[in-house]
């Protein structure tokens, strides 16, 4: 069970102080009747209780600053207490604080969003892989720290190329992420495996008033990333040329093609993160290669 409350309280016509938070209780209960493996019964209990402080200025219709601290948790799934083993059955719930300072806004040729955060986290629920075709084993790490960038910029850069109201736009969307341990007794303070430090998708799309759009993009994963908590093995970069083509008026009908890795690149789309790996263990994820995908969607 989860309860959740925010509210705006406006101080001045355009600055509201946000309050809130929530509360969650889990119950995590196992009943073993097979016991030729050992008993796996257990039972554990979650309640944490978390505030949310912040700030919202609207310094015009279109255009928000903010700021926010705020508490969240998340506890063990079932499957993760299997209460086989002490660490296993002593599986504590993830907590984090985390402080967040952003700005949005959008105007008829330019959107933006723009935000930087520090997650301070304890208890971080990982699941490590152990070895192919077994389930991963969730344990959880001391002290680890989320911190970086999301940010999005459309900028449209031509005008009324074909006719009065068309646009060429430039969308991309930029994430830095740069997690990792604090102190950790095995680990020290390693950089936390699985998440690309750099992750960039980026294109230029055409834009008709009747609807139709046109246009390629770009994903872009320009440095390789940890797979494994021992920082041992390393994903290769790789970068996607893709292209999307559709029709979309804001009415019931709208429909759309993408063609996907065009270039047919070879890479590792994810990986199943390990404590310790070698260039032997099986754990890496590939992409697929050049593809094609098409739908219709109706709205009513």
């Amino acid at each position: 069970m989860s309860a959740y409350a925010e509210n705006s309280f406006f101080v001045l016509p355009n600055v509201a102080l946000v309050g809130g938070g929530f509360f969650l209780h889990a119950t995590r209960d196992r009943k073993d009747r097979f016991l030729t493996d050992g008993n796996q019964s257990g039972r554990s209990t979650y309640d944490i209780a978390k505030p949310k402080f912040g700030v919202l200025w609207n310094v015009a219709p279109t255009w928000q600053v903010y700021g926010n601290v705020s508490g969240s948790a998340e506890a063990p799934t079932f499957d993760a207490n299997s209460f086989a083993t002490v660490a296993t059955s002593n599986l504590r719930a993830q907590t984090a604080t985390t402080y967040e300072v952003g700005t949005r806004g959008i105007r008829p040729d330019l959107t933006w969003d723009l935000s930087l955060y520090r997650s301070e986290i304890r208890n971080e629920l990982q699941c490590l892989t152990t070895s192919i075709f077994s389930p991963c084993s969730i344990v959880n790490a001391d002290r680890t720290v989320h911190q970086g960038v999301e940010a999005g910029l459309g900028v449209a850069f031509l005008k009324s190329l074909v006719s009065a109201e068309d646009r060429v736009w430039f969308n991309t969307a930029y994430t830095y992420n740069d997690f990792f341990f604090v102190r950790d007794a095995l680990y020290g303070d390693n950089r936390l495996p699985g998440v690309p430090t750099h992750y960039l998708r980026a294109e230029v799309l055409y834009r008709h008033p009747s609807g139709f759009y046109a246009g390629p993009n770009v994903e872009w994963s320009p440095q390789a990333y940890f797979a494994d908590n021992a920082n041992s093995l390393t994903v290769p970069s790789y970068a996607l040329l893709n292209l999307r083509i559709g029709f979309d008026q804001g009415s019931a009908w709208s429909g759309y093609l993408e063609a996907r890795n065009l270039l047919d690149k070879r890479y590792i789309s994810s990986v199943a993160i390990a404590g310790v790996a070698n260039v032997a263990s099986e754990i890496f994820n590939p992409g697929t290669g050049r593809a094609v995908y098409g739908g219709l969607r109706y709205r009513w």
